[in-house]
């Protein structure tokens, strides 16, 4: 049974959120390297990369598979918005099941059906496309519900996102952090000590209180300006991990005696695979220690025996599986 200490770096789970308007398009655009799956046309003015516009909910899913299949296209994932994309869920399953409606099987089997499959086959896809190593943003637009006390008699507004009552807790649950983005009025209070707004500025809500739902698992100030600079060292110590702990590869000295074809890759590991092996000086052994570490497969189980599908993981993935090598190696000497 393996313990581990310390923080694990790895990608994140984000959720936008806001009005119409107030940039949750453009922030999720300044995410490292994104791909977009825009449900409504929102990125036509962003010079971003983006699959088709989805015309149907196997469609979607079919992009994110696609992701899970080829995370080297991107190093983040942007699902916008979440909203659009129920709907687009919705309607598969009324026309699957031959409904008019999600109220049309009574009780609120319906919405319980939508909900199981937004968690079983959205999340959980995207859930994989975070263990690929991919960041993941899923936006959504934001409306004001009216949220009454019966003990007080009272009522006050709250923002939440602009999803069904089941999909909206499933998505602050499994996401990193929520962020809300509005923009805050500054009101100036004159002698007569009535208020006058004097402008305002965007900003980025980061923690929950009684007037929107957000949340962050970073440590974030409350408040924050909308500006990506702000959320960039969310991002900082993966790749500084990465940049401190990979090898530097020299270009071949061609007076050196010993500089000649690298070694042919023993039976059973793909080239390309020994070929990052050979770079980070890493042999099978390290490498199948790593791998039953992480619970993938057996420790008595070598290279040659691993299913093709995860051979390719493994190379994708490279730079992370040798930074969890180094961890490992890491805990034998201080102990």
């Amino acid at each position: 049974m393996n313990i581990s200490k310390g923080k694990i770096p790895g990608a994140r789970k984000i959720v936008i959120y806001g009005q119409e308007g107030i940039g949750k398009s453009t922030l999720a655009s300044q995410f490292p390297q994104p791909v977009f799956i825009d449900t409504e046309g929102s990125t036509k003015e962003l010079d971003v990369a983006r699959f088709d516009p989805p015309q149907s909910w196997p469609e979607l899913l079919a992009q994110v598979d696609y992701v899970i299949a080829h995370p080297d296209v991107c190093r983040t994932l942007v699902i916008d918005t979440a909203d659009w994309a129920e709907q687009i869920m919705i309607r598969y399953l009324c026309q699957k099941n031959k409904w008019e409606s999600l109220e049309s099987p009574g009780y609120g089997k319906g919405y319980q059906i939508a909900a199981e499959e937004w968690s079983g086959q959205l999340l959980a896809r995207l859930s994989e496309v975070v263990r690929r190593g991919v960041h993941v943003i899923v936006t959504a637009h934001a409306w004001l519900r009216k949220v009454d006390l019966p003990e007080e008699a009272a009522s006050y507004d709250h923002w939440e996102m602009k999803t069904s009552k089941k999909v909206a807790p499933m998505l602050r649950e499994w996401a990193d952090a929520v962020f809300f983005l509005h923009y805050e009025t500054i009101v100036i209070k004159n002698d007569d000590k009535k208020g006058k707004a004097q402008g305002g500025r965007r900003v980025i809500e980061t923690n929950h209180t009684p007037f929107w739902d957000a949340k962050n698992r970073f440590g974030l100030p409350d408040k924050l300006p909308l500006d990506f600079a702000q959320l960039a060292p969310l991002f900082q110590p993966i790749v500084q991990q990465q940049e401190a702990q990979l090898p530097v590869i020299a270009e071949p000295d061609p007076d050196c005696p010993f500089t000649g074809p690298a070694p042919e890759a023993p039976d059973g590991i793909p080239p390309e695979l020994w070929k990052l092996m050979q770079r980070s000086s890493v042999g099978e052994a390290e490498v199948v220690e790593a791998v039953a570490a992480a619970g993938y497969f057996p420790a008595n189980m070598r290279i040659a025996q691993y299913p093709s599908d995860f051979i390719k993981h493994l190379i994708n993935v490279w730079d992370q599986v040798y930074i969890f090598i180094q961890k490992l190696q890491n805990r034998k000497e201080n102990h």
